[in-house]
């Protein structure tokens, strides 16, 4: 899971490296107790870019939509199994929901596909 100020790794090759969660647009808060939101596999988020290849059409400082397509927090299926990586990643977006880059580093999540990403699944090198 995702929450504000969190840092993940870009898994595109839009040329953002490192991001800096800014704000969660999906996801959901714990009842009964004071709590940030947090994004889980599938949901927006606004980020900013920290590191950046030189070069890139993603500068460092710039903000983006993206939307999680790997969390470090295991998550829990409907047949009952987890599903856990080994580093959060998020993948940039258009307002559209296209992604920015062309390529998708690293596996994504089965998720993605209930949230309308194909397009990110069909880039994918591996969906888990």
């Amino acid at each position: 899971m995702l929450q504000q100020e969190s840092r993940c790794e870009v898994a595109d090759n839009s040329g953002g490296k490192i991001a800096y969660v800014i704000r969660v647009y999906g996801g959901s808060t714990r009842r009964g107790a004071f709590s940030r939101k947090h994004a889980g596999l599938g949901d927006k988020v606004i980020v900013s870019i920290k590191k950046a290849l030189p070069g890139a059409d993603v500068k460092a400082g710039e903000m983006y939509k993206a939307v999680v397509v790997r969390t470090a927090r295991n998550t829990r299926r409907k047949d009952g199994s987890y599903v856990k990586f080994d580093s959060s990643a998020v993948v940039l977006i258009n307002d559209d929901g296209n992604p920015k880059g062309t390529r998708i580093f690293g596996p994504v999540a089965r998720e993605l596909r209930d949230r309308k990403y194909m397009k990110i699944i069909s880039l994918a090198p591996e969906v888990v």
